[in-house]
């Protein structure tokens, strides 16, 4: 679908990676204008494939990609990728004689350990709790899907400068002017738009640095596979040359540019212990441990998403997923503030939802942190948690953190399916929930198929689907009201109260419609 160059855009996006990318996917799907300025020309890059470039997919954004109808495309192009390059087997863990579900700092938890049933709100459905997946893949797919809805996508044009009023941004890139009503700035930790737009960006200073390397060793069996804390750091081997290596000396070694084989050398016989020699380093990058998030995640017409709002170590591999979390609740709130039908505070609500769920996640990356260190104290703290992570309930708290299982929005309601992912609830037809959420509206789910309800429901037919009828497994609920995000706004177990549900739907959907008008 083609889209002529627009004399404004409803959101100009900064940034064309997984967060940018969804953003503009979700935008379009609600019929706004959009579009993406990438600074890199090339989309590809050898850290975006595997193994640098391979992370770990959770609950919620699977439900999210299945809901869009994302989730069979996303899986196939792996797929067909891993069948091409012959690299399904290139995670070391899938070696292992018991299937892992994660890790903390390292120390693994298994499927078989997970007592689900502490999840009693969540329905078997065609999304996982966790998959595996290439940024090149994610990126591909999600640029596919945005294009084909008509998002505009330029790249070699990173925004060099912006102008924000209370009317909306003109912006600056490549040596054009592009105006939009709203900006977002998706580009990365480093964000151009988070330090033009003077916000507010504070945390905690790195300990270690991190290397990812793609290498050849004069001896590939000089070093174990797996992972190892040392007296320095830790590292993981997989053969026959994949490392990463973490070294606590206060990220002094983190650089924009690769480092060089002499310097990856001695890294790795300090962390190593002994003398493994590289004969050839073909890839190879640092990160560190800072953890910095944004104080505010909107100032005036320009927002902030993914990496720009918050920033943290990639262990456990939660960023991404926390960054598509964000340009999912973002995107429809945005939409809504630009026909004009938001409610008042909507918008809002983008950051207190969001904000304390990356502080959650910037937390559980600092103690994975303390745990790493090479002290005493940590290997002793490291013991304790092993034991606990071996237990069923420790195992299925470990679970419920690492795959976003425990994400719970305050809705201003009571009830404990109240601000979670909606069920997966399955219809007498067959029809699945997720499937009705494909065109980003909301959703009033009535089991008992009342036609009060019906009649209510009426006045937001433009913003909310009502769709009356019995599921296979209701969950001893009558009435659900589910946001354009999945997520649940209200919910009851008795007979739906009407004032109830009419409070709920112009708390998030704003005024209802006068048809009779």
């Amino acid at each position: 679908m083609h889209t002529r160059h627009a004399d404004i855009y409803d959101v100009i996006i900064a940034g064309a990676g997984p967060v940018g990318l969804f953003l503009a996917c979700e935008l379009r799907l609600l019929h706004r204008s959009v579009l993406v300025l990438e600074r890199t020309k090339n989309p590809h890059s050898a850290l975006k494939r595997l193994p640098s470039g391979l992370r770990g997919l959770t609950a919620p954004t699977l439900e999210a990609f299945d809901r869009r109808g994302l989730l069979d495309e996303l899986s196939a192009a792996q797929r067909a990728h891993d069948d091409a390059s012959n690299t399904a087997a290139a995670a070391h863990w899938r070696q292992q004689p018991r299937r892992p579900a994660g890790h903390f700092a390292g120390i693994q938890f298994y499927h078989d350990d997970i007592d689900t049933s502490q999840w009693p709100y969540r329905l078997p459905g065609h999304a996982g709790t966790s998959m595996a997946v290439t940024l090149e893949t994610l990126e591909t797919v999600l640029a596919q899907r945005a294009l084909a809805l008509g998002a505009e996508i330029r790249r070699g044009c990173g925004v060099d400068s912006f102008v924000a009023t209370d009317e909306g941004v003109s912006v600056h890139a490549a040596g054009e002017t592009f105006r939009g009503r709203w900006l977002a700035g998706c580009d990365g930790g480093r964000s151009s738009i988070r330090k033009a737009g003077g916000f507010e960006f504070a945390g905690t200073e790195p300990e270690f640095t991190g290397y990812s390397v793609e290498a050849e060793l004069a001896d590939p069996d000089a070093l174990h596979p797996g992972r190892h804390y040392t007296r320095t750091g830790m590292y993981t081997y997989a053969r026959p040359g994949t490392i990463s290596m973490v070294e606590f000396d206060g990220g002094a070694c983190h650089r924009r540019e690769p480092p060089t084989l002499a310097h990856l050398q001695a890294v790795l016989r300090r962390v190593c212990g002994i003398d493994a020699t590289f004969t050839q380093v073909r890839l190879a990058s640092t990160w560190t441990d800072r953890a910095y998030q944004a104080s505010e995640y909107r100032r005036g017409r320009v927002l902030l998403a993914g990496d720009a709002a918050h920033i943290h170590s990639p262990l456990g591999g939660q960023g991404l997923n926390l960054g598509l979390g964000d340009a999912l609740n973002l995107a429809w709130k945005l939409a809504a503030a630009l026909r004009g039908d938001a409610p008042a505070g909507l918008l809002d609500s983008y950051q207190t939802e969001r904000q304390p769920v990356a502080a959650q996640v910037l937390d559980w990356s600092r103690a994975q942190v303390a745990l790493m260190r090479p002290t005493a104290s940590s290997r002793a703290l490291e013991a304790v948690i092993r034991d606990l992570i071996a237990t069923r309930d420790g195992a299925t708290y470990f679970a419920g953190r690492v795959w976003g299982m425990s994400l719970r929005y305050d809705v201003g309601a009571s009830h404990p399916l109240a601000g979670r992912s909606v069920p997966d609830f399955e219809r007498l037809d067959g029809t699945r929930v997720g499937s009705l959420l494909r065109d980003g509206k909301g959703l009033l789910l009535d089991f008992d198929s009342r036609a009060s309800l019906a009649k209510l429901a009426s006045g937001w037919r433009e913003r909310v689907d009502y769709v009356a009828g019995d599921v296979a497994d209701r969950l001893g609920l009558r009435a659900v009201l589910v946001r354009p995000d999945g997520f649940v706004a209200w919910v009851s177990d008795a007979v739906p109260d009407e004032a109830a549900i009419t409070q709920s739907l112009a708390q998030w959907f704003g005024e209802p419609m006068d048809w009779e008008v």
